[in-house]
């Protein structure tokens, strides 16, 4: 049984492909997956590459012809922009016998498992890296799910270190936030399927100043990630209408302690004189 979206399988066999079948993937990957639903010849033609390569590819990742490597394409591509009705009507058909607690709670934990499974170490460590530097400034946006992510965030990154903004999302206001983005500045970005045109432009705006992007998407991967290589796909598939966001929290709160860690000596400054606000405000009620 063939698992995994075909983008996944190509650069899992990386290593084993030709100079030429490398050559054909670029291009498969260059406007993923529609640049896969033209004829063989197209493609071949785009990557000048022959149509034996092409038809070589394909059954080395698993795939009896092109045929069913398009069909894959399209589904991959239904999937990424199907909306809640049609979700929830799917997984209605598939419903088992068990409880919503047991299904859910199931497939959340396969989109764990399959998001840390895939996640690139070397990409996770740059991340935190360049998000401990705080001699960058650190900009923070989502979209009209993802703003929820986005904000929970930057409310711990404003702990951790100084000069974070959150960029709200009404798109009129972010040409003045652009206005104050600096090369080497740090845009982390939360973009899920039905991925919005607004925050892909905003994001397009920001690369042209010379910002370094951190994007989270799902498995599909927003069209984002086409201008950073900084990009965590999770999976977000879930019996519901709505995607789970769990993976991408898990990954998120692991992202959270790991910059904490590269400067705790900082951060535990800064948690110590927020203690002292709140303790003189009585902001929080104390039990002695």
């Amino acid at each position: 049984m063939i698992t995994g979206t075909i983008e996944e399988r190509l650069k899992a066999q990386s290593e084993t492909l030709t100079r030429a079948e490398r050559q054909l993937v670029d291009v498969v990957l260059e406007n993923y997956p529609v640049s896969g639903l033209g004829s063989i010849t197209a493609l071949a033609e785009k990557a000048d590459v022959s149509t034996p390569t092409v038809a070589r590819l394909v059954q080395k990742i698993g795939y009896k012809g092109f045929p069913e490597f398009q069909q894959q394409l399209r589904h991959e591509l239904e999937a990424q922009i199907t909306g809640p009705i049609a979700k929830h009507d799917t997984w209605v058909d598939q419903v088992p016998d068990t409880h919503i607690l047991n299904r859910f709670t199931e497939a959340v934990m396969v989109n764990i498992k399959k998001t840390l499974n895939q996640i690139d170490t070397g990409i996770f460590d740059q991340s935190c890296a360049l998000l401990a530097d705080t001699d960058r400034s650190i900009y923070v946006v989502g979209g009209r799910i993802t703003r929820s992510l986005a904000d929970y965030f930057f409310l711990h990154m404003q702990v951790i270190r100084p000069d974070i903004t959150h960029i709200q999302s009404i798109s009129n206001a972010w040409p003045h936030y652009l206005l104050n983005i600096k090369k080497g500045d740090i845009i982390v970005v939360f973009d899920i399927r039905r991925y919005e045109n607004s925050t892909l432009k905003l994001v397009e705006l920001a690369a042209k100043k010379g910002a370094e992007i951190i994007l989270l998407t799902d498995q599909w991967k927003s069209p984002i990630s086409k201008l950073t290589p900084l990009v965590f796909g999770s999976r977000i598939t879930a019996p519901s209408a709505w995607d789970s966001n769990v993976a991408n929290l898990l990954l998120l709160e692991t992202i959270i302690a790991q910059v904490q860690e590269l400067i705790w000596p900082e951060t535990k400054a800064r948690m110590e004189e927020l203690e002292q606000m709140f303790d003189d405000t009585k902001f929080f009620r104390k039990f002695t």
